[in-house]
């Protein structure tokens, strides 16, 4: 297997120096929660200057409207239909990584700190995994040098006897757990987690520049994800409430990140690159965040659960104050990444990222398509100005005025609580026009004929080739839950694991 590796890694003819790579990943945050995508607020002026100094990306996308495939797809810059991180439990219908799931990241992908560390690159994430979290699924099995952070989402807090609290890790051993040792007040919001989060990221980065070595920070905190936190000094300071403060911690950090890098002088040898894991949770109302212009939110495939805020920063290489249009994703991030480094990808798997260099360097836009799946199925596609609806789902109901996931919002016909296919006529948006999926191009028209002519050869060359993975998603067992994690002896914190019951899991979303 090593040797397999390493005949993938031919370093690129004429690479430069390999510049150090931050992804910065925010859990749950939307398109619109930033100001320089108009946010109202004003939360965000470390974030809005970083775009100000960068890029900043209009129509970037996640590969999944949830959290644990989206991850997955970024890692291993494939869609969650070819890597695994999906489910056959149900048409459509969208999976994740709860502490009772069995799965998790299958051994033959490879992943992106892997094939850094084949380069020479030393490795770190701090905060949210979420590929699995038996031993075999976490970080340090998978590439990662040093972890920090959780195999699960911060949910909570649980007696430790039906369920146990949920462990958080120093490198591959727990060194507590949320609630109990790392303190999450629900009743007011208040946790010091993030500033837990921001010093592991900076030490790293300090400790790296040191060594004079080529580093991966993969930046990952969830204090935007139900239920959000926000640590004493940003407690009660954004007119948006909790979730308003939460967001304004995460600009706080990301600034310390980029005055960190300048503060060492290596902010001309980083490549920064700051986004979301899908769009905000509108089903939380007011608790939630905002996905700007768009239709919906988190767990659907409509423009706001799959459109990400997101900005790239590298200064002295990429020019200030750029906008583009460039469609994105986040698998894109595994390409780039790469290509920077000085590192092919592999050959012998189909790679669903692109290399968006020439556009950092402000080069033309490249063509590709962009996926939307939910669960086993392809909901839909953008190709250009064009989405096209191959299938339309919104959540279970009955109320034919009432969608949780796109609170405040109706649209006939295309919010709706049945799956409807669409496949012999899908319904077709000009996004870039209509970002807000709100009127349907009409079949007898031209647009519609000529957009269709162009989209429906790349659908069906895309059903034709492909491959899917084995669902990693299917099965979950009370027995696998966090209940006796390496380390937890050390603590004296060992629960007694209850007989194994593996069953189909259920997802009603």
């Amino acid at each position: 297997m090593l040797l397999l590796r390493f005949l993938l890694l031919m370093p690129l003819a004429g690479a430069a120096k390999q510049p150090n790579i931050i992804i910065m990943l925010m859990d749950d945050m939307g398109w619109g929660d930033i100001g320089v995508n108009g946010c109202w607020a004003k939360e965000t002026p470390r974030i809005d200057e970083m775009a100000a100094e960068g890029m900043l990306f209009m129509d970037f996308y996640t590969a999944n409207p949830l959290c644990s495939p989206s991850r997955a797809a970024l890692m291993s810059g494939r869609l969650p239909i070819r890597n695994g991180f999906y489910t056959t439990n149900g048409h459509g219908h969208n999976a994740y990584t709860p502490q009772k799931i069995v799965g998790g990241i299958h051994e033959s992908e490879i992943l992106l700190p892997e094939l850094l560390k084949e380069a020479g690159y030393k490795s770190k994430i701090v905060g949210k995994w979420h590929l699995g979290h038996q031993d075999e699924y976490l970080p340090l099995q998978n590439g990662f040098d040093e972890f920090f952070g959780s195999g699960n989402c911060h949910f909570g807090p649980y007696n430790d006897v039906g369920q146990p609290n949920i462990p958080v890790y120093k490198d591959d051993r727990m060194v507590g757990r949320y609630y109990t040792n790392f303190t999450i007040n629900k009743g007011t919001g208040q946790s010091n987690i993030s500033q837990i989060f921001l010093e592991e990221g900076l030490s790293f980065i300090e400790n790296q520049v040191k060594a004079d070595r080529p580093f991966f920070l993969y930046w990952s905190p969830d204090a935007t994800h139900d239920p959000t936190y926000a640590s004493p000094m940003f407690h009660g300071k954004s007119i948006r409430g909790r979730y308003g403060d939460a967001v304004m911690e995460m600009d706080y950090c990301v600034g310390k990140i980029l005055d960190k890098l300048r503060q060492l002088q290596v902010e001309e040898d980083t490549f920064v690159f700051f986004t979301s894991d899908n769009g905000a949770a509108t089903y939380r109302g007011v608790g939630g965040g905002d996905n700007g212009p768009f239709l919906c939110g988190k767990l659907t495939t409509y423009e706001g659960g799959m459109r990400e805020p997101a900005v790239a920063w590298w200064p002295g290489t990429i020019k200030p104050g750029q906008i583009t249009h460039q469609l994105g994703t986040v698998m894109d991030l595994f390409t780039t990444s790469l290509h920077l480094a000085g590192v092919e990808p592999p050959t012998d798997r189909i790679i669903d990222g692109i290399d968006l260099s020439p556009t950092l360097m402000g080069e033309q836009i490249t063509d590709r398509p962009v996926w939307y799946y939910r669960g086993n199925e392809m909901m839909a596609v953008r190709v250009g100005h064009y989405k096209a609806h191959y299938w339309l789902w919104t959540e279970f109901g009955k109320d034919p005025l009432y969608f949780s996931f796109c609170q405040g919002q109706l649209v006939p016909n295309v919010t709706v609580h049945d799956q409807v296919n669409h496949t012999d006529a899908p319904v077709v948006f000009n996004i870039n026009i209509d970002p807000g999926e709100k009127y349907p191009l009409s079949q007898k028209s031209g647009e519609y004929k000529n957009a269709m002519k162009i989209i429906a050869p790349i659908v069906d060359e895309h059903k034709r080739t492909l491959i899917k993975g084995e669902p990693s998603l299917n099965y979950c067992d009370n027995a696998v839950m966090n209940w006796a994690p390496k380390g937890c002896e050390d603590l004296n914190y060992c629960l007694p694991i209850p007989k194994s019951k593996p069953k189909l899991c259920y997802w009603d979303h």
